[in-house]
């Protein structure tokens, strides 16, 4: 009879990840013949599935076909290979693989080891039953290889788990034809409800917050490589927890009064308790606890507050289902306001008091403005006075300079005149005085 084997995974568990398991627990006799990145696929396998683990970072592993021939995680054919590359490992699926020895060359973690599975589903926590409107709910979720959980560093980033809500879309629900919609999904990091990364166990981030009414809880867990779907009904229900915000007679007091409602017929009263925060204006925070109800109905008289503004209070309620189911509940925010109340109409004296005040204010920014235009005039008057004398004796020193530059001028021309007419004198001697002093001779 023909063996089908759907899912050959190699599982490579690196020791520096997971120092806790000793060396025993890895490196099994029946592994032995699997050592060293090598493995063999007989005749009559049609489909294997490939999950190696590689050093961070690293780049995806070269497969060796038993002819001799590499595969790349960019060079291959696609109608038979499928690949998945991640920082830590790789999830190939082969369809109709090559009979022989197979072989992996790559920065794979020492000390790894080759696990036969025949089949890869996936295992979900079933969603609780009465399900509440503003529930903190933990679920989680497996991959599983022949019922085993399989366990892969840097599987949170080859797998993409989906959670979505379908309404079933009954009229006299608030959710009617509110369709399909992502509420969150299932995570392996080690971070928010999920306890330790890369253990296996994916962990739920579920959004309750919606309008109550039937649903479909539709869980993908899917990538390059699988697709696998999980699908259970619900109901969710309103809250069975209820604050509201009474409006005190008195505003200006600052004490405001918290109506507690707590559905006895869905949760216990005695294991209802109530831890609230009030963040002020100022940003400080007062907890507040409430417990101890003995009533479906409850008011509780919350601190009084003094400083004036907004105010903004968080109220988380934990309780236990008739059924026993112990629930964490984050209800509506509320918020109320302080407000500095007007000021006393003024009394006679006040205003008389007042008035006089104002009036020798005025006085007195009469009396400041006066001077201040008398000494602006005066200052005025004095600079203008300075500027007219500047002027004047300017202008009496240029009359001097000219009526000097005048006179000399007046003598330059006098002189010139002067010795024009002492060049225009004859020195010569008449002829016959020329001839006289010629006999004397």
């Amino acid at each position: 009879m023909t063996r089908r084997v759907t899912i050959f995974t190699a599982c490579f568990i690196g020791y520096f990840l997971f120092s806790g398991i000793a060396a025993s627990e890895v490196l099994l006799s029946k592994h032995a013949a699997e050592l060293k990145n090598r493995f063999r696929i007989d005749h009559m396998v049609e489909s294997v599935t490939l999950l190696i683990h590689r050093e961070y970072g690293s780049a995806p592993v070269i497969i060796v076909r038993p002819d001799g021939s590499k595969w790349y995680v960019d060079r291959h054919p696609d109608a038979k290979v499928t690949w998945m590359e991640g920082l830590t490992g790789d999830m190939i699926t082969i369809k109709q693989p090559m009979p022989g020895p197979w072989q992996l060359i790559g920065q794979v973690v020492e000390g790894s080891v080759i696990d036969k599975i025949t089949t890869l589903s996936i295992e979900v926590e079933p969603i609780p039953k009465p399900l509440f409107q503003g529930e903190r709910l933990k679920l989680t979720a497996q991959l599983l290889g022949d019922e085993q959980k399989v366990r892969l560093p840097g599987l949170d980033f080859m797998m993409n788990w989906t959670a979505r809500f379908i309404s079933e879309n009954n009229p006299t629900d608030e959710n009617y034809a509110a369709g399909t919609f992502i509420v969150g999904a299932y995570r392996d990091n080690g971070e928010s409800l999920d306890e330790r990364p890369d253990d296996g166990i994916f962990t739920s981030d579920l959004d309750l917050d919606q309008p109550w009414g039937d649903y479909r809880l539709q869980i993908q867990a899917k990538n390059a490589v699988l697709d696998r779907e999980y699908n259970d009904s619900f109901r969710l229900l309103p809250q069975p927890i209820t604050v509201e915000l009474l409006t005190p007679d008195d505003p200006n007091l600052g004490i405001w009064t918290l109506e507690i409602k707590v559905d006895d017929t869905l949760v216990k009263l005695d294991e209802t308790h109530l831890d609230a925060e009030i963040l002020g204006p100022t940003g400080k925070t007062v907890p507040v606890t409430m417990t101890d109800f003995t009533q479906s109905t409850t008011d509780f008289v919350l601190p009084k507050v003094i400083d004036f503004g907004s105010y903004h209070l968080k109220v988380n309620a934990v309780t236990t289902t008739l059924t026993g189911r112990e629930i964490y509940l984050q209800l509506p925010e509320l918020f109320f306001n302080l407000v500095q109340p007007p000021a006393p109409p003024p009394s006679k004296e006040e205003l008389a008091a007042k008035a006089e005040a104002i009036a020798k204010q005025q006085e007195q920014q009469a009396k400041d403005k006066a001077i201040f235009w008398m000494a602006s005039v005066n200052g005025g008057l004095i600079v203008l006075g300075i500027i007219v004398l500047l002027i004047v004796r300017k202008r009496s020193n240029l009359k001097k300079a000219l009526a000097a530059t005048e006179a000399r001028l007046e003598k330059e021309v006098q002189r010139e005149k002067m010795l024009l007419e002492l060049d225009q004198i004859d020195l010569t001697m008449p002829e016959e005085n020329q001839d006289t002093s010629a006999r004397k001779t």
